[in-house]
């Protein structure tokens, strides 16, 4: 069997992606089922089982497929990011009216009606998908049978701007391995959810952002803003020529600190930067 990317390429000797027809050898090769997340984040894991490693999140609304559902979970492939993983059957829903707008603020709430004190509210994170298909005083009436503050929202593909400005909202967020809202995102997750908001692909993983993103300046080369300084496994974003802002196990949060202070922090680990890259 061919040494795919097992992040990107949904395969394993009984059951593989169409897709991968001619490149893997697999006992039966299938289409996948398109389906997209509920109201809710779905957690992306490893295993389909609740304590499996996280690996990312769904994003409300956003699109998948689906190749295999047993026991309650879905193996499946993220239409945005190609992204591989199961997440929980329960939390996925048939694709409805194809999504319009999406969250432009770090967070924001789904009401059952137009009105600011009703209960319950579930909250939709930046860059959560919805199908606005009315208008009603402040709010947007969605799909989802609910409604978003008309103002926290904004057209897909009408994102542009400044990715930093976007990762700045983020500071103080918890660390959270594989997570991608201001809930808790880890270091790639903070560089995906900041490009992405300013309608710039980008994969998930550091490596994959390493390996795609930019073009790598020398060492000497003085830092600016929007820099991405890569490690092994990590990476961060320069908010000016000194400061660096990225989600990190030592803080356990989003922070600002000066890129000085990351390097020698690493460098006694054994971790040199790899590389800088720029957009």
């Amino acid at each position: 069997m061919a040494n795919l990317d097992r992040r990107l390429n949904l395969y394993r000797p009984d059951l593989a992606d169409v897709a991968l027809r001619g490149r893997i050898e697999a006992a039966r090769f299938v289409e996948g089922r398109p389906m997209q997340v509920g109201c809710t984040v779905a957690s992306l894991r490893r295993q389909p089982t609740a304590t499996s490693m996280q690996l990312t999140e769904a994003l409300p609304g956003e699109t998948l497929q689906v190749f295999d559902e047993a026991d309650g979970w879905a193996w499946v492939k993220l239409d945005r990011d190609g992204y591989v993983g199961h997440v929980e059957a329960a939390r996925l829903t048939p694709v409805s009216a194809a999504a319009s707008h999406e969250v432009a603020v770090p967070s924001t709430l789904l009401y059952p009606k137009a009105d600011l004190k009703t209960q319950p509210a579930t909250f939709l994170p930046m860059l959560a998908r919805v199908a606005v298909t009315d208008e009603e005083k402040d709010y947007a009436a969605v799909a989802a049978n609910g409604f978003v503050f008309s103002k926290h929202l904004r057209a897909i593909s009408s994102g542009s701007g400044d990715f930093v400005s976007v990762a700045e909202r983020f500071l103080h967020t918890p660390y959270y391995w594989g997570g991608k809202t201001v809930h808790g995102l880890d270091c790639s997750g903070l560089v995906q959810v900041s490009l992405h908001a300013v309608g710039v692909d980008c994969p998930r993983d550091s490596d994959m952002q390493e390996a795609s993103l930019g073009v790598a300046l020398p060492q000497a080369e003085k830092r600016r803003r929007g820099d991405l300084v890569f490690w092994d496994g990590h990476v961060g974003i320069m908010a000016d020529s000194e400061m660096l802002l990225h989600a990190n196990g030592f803080d356990m949060m989003v922070v600002c600190e000066p890129l000085a202070d990351a390097v020698a922090r690493s460098a006694a680990k054994g971790k040199p930067v790899t590389s800088v890259k720029r957009l």
